[in-house]
């Protein structure tokens, strides 16, 4: 999400927001169903897909599993709009009644209100069952602070800001969860009974509201041993500060205009003043003065004072969304944090009656869209929450949650950025104060979703009265499948069938059930090789991966061991994956690796391909420049002595993106208006040295018409060091002569607060890929005519076996004819009813009796199918001619047909 708060030095963004996940729920007296994926519970249900897709701006459960006493996770599928991509939300709900479960902030770094981490780095420190991302704060130099307020271990360790509807979650000492927005007050008292009051505790510089007031001027903050980093001075301040160290109630250091140096002891704290409040530190509080320290937080609702030491936890937020259990109006600004705009998000809230705190946050990844805030707040009243309120998203959207029966938490769902999780200033834990209980349940734990002909092996959990996990050792766990569709040896189960199951795990009176699905090759929409090098060379190896998108639009990697290959032109073996090509046909102009799976195929055409290098820099040519969006500055130029395997001549582009506003880019220019390339180019490949900043790295081409292509090399640099990067540049549309104009670093509009302002990206060692392109076979002109046996072929005539048939218009044709005048192979799987044709560069199966049809990997739907007529396998003319590349004319008046 984009920055919300600004340091003073600047006008630009700067705030931050993290999401907080709690877990809440009511404890069930029993264990809860075990996770069951939304495919496997919406086909027990008698639901499925469509039925889903039916439940627009409706909250539809799909699993719900214990982490602990007192704490489930909760799966929802959200749709916006009839046939719209579904949005998952994933829910933490905590039984705020239950005696065994805890709710408690986390920072970055424990002990410190000023360190970044991860969430799976401070739930595996500070030993939580489950964590999210907490309170927003300030990127540019906040230096890792929260904006918002901090209770932790019952401490206040940082005020709130003075900024207008910013709200915060508190847990009151006897469980009572409130939402409201906070003020600060508090002073200072020296000995001769003289006071000044306190701004706040353990703040970074900001922009106070309303008025636009610099924090920290004419003010006194405390800063305490929790603040690791330098605290605020002139240059993101505005102030120089008169600092206090007190210790033990006695003043023990005094630096007037300057700033005490080393670490603040564990027993003292240093009073930051500037102006009318250094006036006062020098009047009465210098070093031997005797100084009471005392502060207390103003619930803004009611004006009522509340002692942080009768909290619990708090931490901060954003916006309200729900009141009263429906969406409110926001209670300052959203433009920050893209309302309009499909995004992860998460929210914090309570039950009606107080019993229940809700952790809401919605996926945003390859098979989950996001939603925007308004969706957010409907998705909230339809959870449950009956006051709630925003908490940071987008790229800093993570949960971490320990799975039934296991002893570690994991990453619960991709962040907007994959496997990678976003730095952020604190988080909200979810721990279990339970004692060892006894066995209650066992989990099976393993893949749910298999291929036919893979092998997986499944493991048994166990857990306890209180759903902590307890060793399995004892146990001895038996495994069965619930249908014919596989067997297990030992705990190793070989999936044999496409289809539905349970895989069943006992020990002695205990069991536990989990839905298996093996997918049939109906299931796939398309397969595809995603082989990096397609040269037909004798001796050469190429792994090939297989990948198949579903019906219901999961994206699954196809095992090896399920993958069945064909192999034309040449010889070789598969083993593992890996293609090895022995000896290439003398006559062979192109080879063909066909992929099957349960029926379902892909193909990849091998042929004399060439990988030609570009450039590497080391003999500079050309010139290469900086160019910016508005605002953004930098260089770009060829440099050496970088660390790594790329230290010399490379072209390094330095960005800063402190100013400029939308979108901003910072490219590096080859020769001024591009490079040529030679040639059409099918991929790329380039090496790229990251800083780990989160931007986008892209090239834009300029192809023969003078449009602009903007190719992706990578959607975020989270790596740092030199790391080659490929990209597959067929289906671009690009038609020659194409040139590289630009290599560029971009952060977009949307959650910029979440990448880097400045950093440095290397570019080295381009290089591009042409395509393995089949010959196309000759083209004969075939003649024929409705009830005749007689054709002609390239104006020789040939005698058909069955006559052309024309049936409800369509005119069919025995299917070797047809391929044998097209200069195409057949074959015929007489199990399967499957006819094959392969042509050039095309692959077709059709079946018979069946409208679908596969081509080069893809499933299609027809009008009309083939057929049987004594004997004869009878094939739509004109599907396969046009599937294939060929012209299909039709003279009705004369019966004829021509086929080029």
């Amino acid at each position: 999400m984009r920055d919300e708060q600004k340091p003073n030095r600047t006008p630009g963004k700067a705030g931050r927001r993290l999401l907080i996940w709690t877990l809440g729920a009511t404890l069930l007296a029993q264990p809860l169903t075990i996770a069951v994926p939304a495919f496997a519970a919406a086909a027990e249900s008698g639901t499925g897909a469509n039925a889903v897709l039916a439940a627009v701006k409706q909250l539809v459960q799909t699993n719900a599993e214990m982490i602990t006493s007192g704490a489930k996770r909760v799966d929802y599928t959200w749709v916006s709009k009839a046939g719209a991509k579904p949005s998952y939300v994933h829910v933490i709900e905590v039984d705020l009644t239950n005696p065994y479960v805890k709710l408690d902030v986390m920072n970055g770094k424990a002990g410190s209100v000023t360190s970044v981490g991860s969430v799976s780095s401070m739930v595996s420190q500070t030993g939580a069952v489950a964590g999210v991302n907490g309170d927003y704060f300030n990127t540019a130099n906040g230096k890792g602070n929260p904006i918002g307020a901090e209770v932790t271990g019952g401490q206040l360790v940082t005020s709130p800001s003075q900024l207008t509807g910013m709200y915060a979650f508190a847990l009151t000492n006897d469980h009572r969860p409130t939402i409201d927005t906070y003020g600060f007050e508090g002073a200072v008292t020296a000995a001769d009974g003289s006071a000044f009051p306190l701004s706040g505790i353990n703040k970074a510089a900001y922009k106070t509201e309303p008025g636009n007031g610099f924090s920290h001027a004419n003010a006194m903050y405390i800063y305490t041993g929790a603040w690791t980093q330098s605290r605020p001075d002139v240059s993101d301040s505005s102030t120089t500060p008169t600092e206090v160290l007190v210790q033990n109630g006695v003043v023990t250091q005094f630096a007037d205009n300057a700033m005490i140096k080393g670490a603040i002891p564990a027993d003292g704290i240093i009073l930051r003043t500037h102006g009318k409040a250094a006036e006062y530190a020098r009047a009465h509080l210098q070093v031997g003065a005797q100084v009471a320290v005392n502060y207390n937080l103003i619930a803004q609702s009611t004006g009522q004072k509340i002692d942080p030491n009768q909290l619990q936890m708090l931490i901060g937020g954003h916006t309200i969304l729900v009141n009263n259990g429906a969406a409110a109006a926001f209670s300052r600004s959203t433009s920050s944090i893209s309302p309009n705009s499909d995004r992860a998000r998460t929210a914090l809230g309570y039950s009606k009656d107080g019993k229940k705190a809700f952790i809401v946050t919605v996926e945003a990844s390859d098979s989950s869209l996001g939603v925007k805030l308004a969706e957010l707040q409907q998705i909230m009243v339809q959870a449950g929450v009956w006051k709630g309120m925003n908490l940071d998203g987008g790229g800093s959207t993570t949960m971490i949650a320990r799975p039934l029966g296991e002893t570690a938490p994991l990453l619960a769902f991709p962040t907007e950025y994959g496997a990678t999780q976003r730095q952020v200033a604190n988080g909200l834990g979810v721990f279990s104060t339970a004692p060892a209980g006894s066995l209650m349940g066992i989990k099976a734990s393993g893949s749910s979703v298999l291929f036919v002909g893979q092998q997986a092996s499944y493991t048994m959990k166990a857990y306890d009265n209180y759903y902590n996990p307890i060793d399995p050792g004892t146990l001895q766990p038996t495994w069965q499948a619930g249908s014919a569709l596989g067997s297990f040896s030992g705990n190793t189960f070989t999936a044999a069938k496409a289809g539905s199951t349970t895989i069943t795990v006992k020990s002695g009176a205990i069991s536990d059930k989990l839905p298996i699905e093996i997918v049939s090759g109906s299931d796939i929409a398309s397969m595809t090789i995603g082989a990096g090098s397609l040269v037909l060379e004798a001796g050469k190896s190429m792994s090939l991966p297989v990948s198949a998108t579903l019906k219901d639009g999961r994206k699954l990697s196809v095992p090896a061991s399920s993958v069945k290959w064909e192999l034309r032109g040449f010889t070789g073996t598969v083993k593992d994956g890996t293609l090895t090509i022995g000896e290439v046909s003398p006559s062979a102009k192109a080879g063909y690796v066909i992929a099957r799976y349960d029926g379902f195929s892909t193909m990849a055409v091998l042929a004399t391909g060439a990988d030609k290098k570009f450039d590497d820099f080391e003999s500079q040519t050309y010139p290469i420049s900086f160019q910016g969006t508005n605002g953004v500055g930098g260089t770009a130029s060829v440099v050496s002595g970088l660390p790594g395997t790329n230290s010399t001549s490379v072209v390094q582009l330095q960005y800063d993106f402190t100013n400029g506003s939308g979108t901003k880019a910072a490219y590096a220019v080859l020769n001024g208006t591009g490079r040529k390339v030679d040639g059409s180019p099918s991929g790329m490949s380039i090496d790229v040295m990251g800083d780990g900043s989160l931007n986008w790295v892209r090239a834009e081409f300029i192809d023969g018409k003078g449009a602009a292509h903007l190719i992706t090399l990578a959607k975020q640099v989270d790596w740092t060091g030199w790391k080659t990067i490929k990209v597959n540049l067929a289906g671009e549309g690009m038609p020659g002569p194409v040139t590289l104009k630009r290599l560029y670093v971009a952060s977009l509009e949307d959650g910029q607060d979440e990448r880097a302002l400045t950093g440095a990206i290397g570019f080295d060692n381009i290089a591009f890929q042409y395509p393995a392109l089949a010959p196309e076979p000759p083209r004969a002109k075939i003649a024929l005519k409705i009830g005749s046996k007689n054709a002609t072929v390239a104006g020789k005539a040939y005698k058909l076996d069955v006559a052309p048939l024309l049936l409800n218009g369509t005119t069919y044709l025995p299917l070797r004819f047809v391929t044998e005048a097209m200069g195409a192979q057949v074959d015929w799987d007489a199990a399967l009813k499957r006819v094959s044709v392969l042509r050039g560069s095309q692959l077709m199966d059709m079946w018979v009796g069946s409208k679908e049809y596969v081509l080069n990997g893809e499933r299609k739907q027809s009008e009309v199918a083939p057929m049987t007529r004594s004997g004869r396998t009878l094939v739509p003319i004109r599907l396969v001619s046009e599937q294939l590349g060929l012209v299909v004319n039709w003279d009705g008046k004369m019966g004829t047909i021509t086929v080029e």
